[in-house]
């Protein structure tokens, strides 16, 4: 189910408040789940946020299991683990000709496929992605939209206006 995994752990170096951070982002099946955890111990962080993942990766599941789907269609099936790795195995070393860099602290660019979703395919996107917010292409008018998590409950749409 999941085909690629993006880690980033950090340190933030302020002796009043150490936090040590941990943040995945899973591509699953077109999917993108994440997860972020802080503590002051690296070690808890990374704890915290395989079991924040893991239930976010049980839903998701469950979510796209054979008995959601009408009948006559099902699941694509997931390839073995073996499979996977006989057809991308890894030859040599994946650090050889690379230095080290840290990233520019201004602005952080994402990039991400926008397939055209409706209000309750973004919704449930949001929840998987524990963002505050998620900007996706709506499948009608084919416009950007932001779906956000409202403060007291529930959820709002912005929509752009001429």
């Amino acid at each position: 189910m999941v085909k690629e995994a993006d880690v980033h752990l950090s340190v933030a170096r302020n002796p009043r408040a150490p936090q040590q951070t941990a943040e995945v982002t899973v591509f699953a099946n077109g999917t993108i789940i994440r997860a972020q955890e802080r503590s002051e111990n690296l070690y808890a962080s990374i704890d915290l946020v395989a079991s924040k993942l893991s239930r976010q990766l049980r839903r998701y599941k469950e979510r796209h299991t054979d008995h959601h789907h009408s009948t006559g269609h099902s699941a694509s099936l997931t390839p073995s683990t073996e499979s996977v790795l006989e057809e991308s195995s890894i030859d040599g070393s994946l650090l050889e000709g690379k230095e080290v860099h840290l990233p520019n602290p201004g602005v952080r660019k994402k990039y991400f496929p926008m397939v055209p979703m409706s209000v309750d395919d973004a919704r449930q996107q949001l929840d998987l992605i524990d963002h505050d917010f998620y900007l996706f292409r709506e499948e009608e008018t084919k416009e950007l939209q932001v779906i956000y998590k409202r403060n007291h409950g529930g959820y709002g749409v912005i929509q752009a206006r001429d």
